[in-house]
């Protein structure tokens, strides 16, 4: 009698489990597309900092400039 019926399936945990994958590819696209490693956005700082330091040293101040 055991073979002939079928699994049950609980359809909310069934949609709440598609929804959590649905989630996590979308994540993983995002990461792919936004995502920088902390070590690229600390060298994208420095560097920043560094530029900005540079042009800081070469500013030339006086009423005369524009």
């Amino acid at each position: 009698m055991e073979d002939s019926m079928g699994n049950l399936v609980n359809l909310r945990q069934f949609r709440k489990q598609a929804a959590r994958e649905q989630s996590e590819q979308q994540a993983a696209a995002n990461r792919v597309r936004f995502g920088r490693t902390k070590s690229e956005r600390t060298a994208a700082a420095h560097s920043a900092s560094r530029t900005n330091d540079f042009l800081d040293q070469h500013r030339i101040d006086g009423g005369d400039a524009s």
